[in-house]
């Protein structure tokens, strides 16, 4: 795992943009993971600065979503797929219908997460999978103590998580769902490049288990330890509680 200290979001955003467009260059049709929250927009923001500018094209790039919510509908402002047409698919030239996500509406969510994950099998899974951590130390929506190999599920969110994504419905806890489908720690760990970006002190616990501690279900994140790729991404901030950087 390599970790690099940055002064800003930006400055993290550019070295990520760094290595998508690497990728993208040696491999024009790659897949491309995505992920949601507020600390990829500078990333996704400096990939449609490029595109603009035509250092890179995503013309020929399949992209999967980690997770999205379960009872938001179609077209909600907050629902992953809206999230991500808004922010990076629309702003790009990625063909519509190339960025896929979990069927979060389907009558059948086991069989949605199924269906999730053998699409991204068919695909080779990610070449590289853009990540954010949650306070609690969880990637994609896989919260603390379940399976370090699952696969794509339906999970529960914590009142953690759902107190941090209350910010994005008004503030409001109640409005924040309580079920998601997303990605497992398997299925993550099978791109075959990870892009961890984590910026602020509330996340400084997290990054310091994910770094410096155990591998343990208690914090997710730190299966990525085993990981033969991974990249994490950070700010002062977030590595403030590290004990060595």
């Amino acid at each position: 795992m390599e970790l690099v200290i940055l002064d800003t979001a930006e400055e993290i955003a550019s070295r990520a943009a760094d290595v998508i467009e690497s990728l993208l260059k040696d491999k024009p049709n790659a897949v491309l993971g995505t992920a949601t929250g507020s600390s990829p927009l500078p990333l996704y923001d400096e990939l449609t600065r490029r595109c603009a500018e035509g250092r890179i094209s995503f013309k020929d790039v399949t992209g999967f979503m980690l997770d999205e919510y379960v009872g938001l509908p179609e077209g909600h402002p907050e629902r992953y797929a809206t999230f991500m047409e808004r922010n990076l698919r629309s702003r790009v030239d990625m063909a519509p219908g190339a960025l896929h996500g979990p069927d979060a509406l389907a009558d059948d969510l086991e069989q949605a997460c199924a269906d999730y994950e053998a699409q991204m099998a068919a695909a080779g899974y990610c070449d590289l999978q853009i990540l954010g951590i949650g306070a609690d130390g969880h990637i994609g929506f896989n919260e603390p103590g379940g399976p370090l190999d699952s696969a794509t599920h339906v999970d529960v969110l914590t009142e953690q998580t759902r107190s941090d994504n209350a910010r994005f419905f008004d503030g409001d806890i109640d409005a924040v769902p309580t079920h998601c489908l997303t990605q497992g720690l398997g299925t993550i760990m099978k791109a075959r490049k990870l892009v961890l970006i984590a910026t602020g002190a509330n996340k400084a616990e997290a990054i310091a288990h994910l770094v410096e501690g155990e591998i343990t279900p208690d914090w997710p994140a730190t299966v990525m330890q085993n990981h033969p790729d991974a990249l994490v991404l950070v700010d002062h901030a977030a590595a403030g509680l590290l004990k060595q950087h």
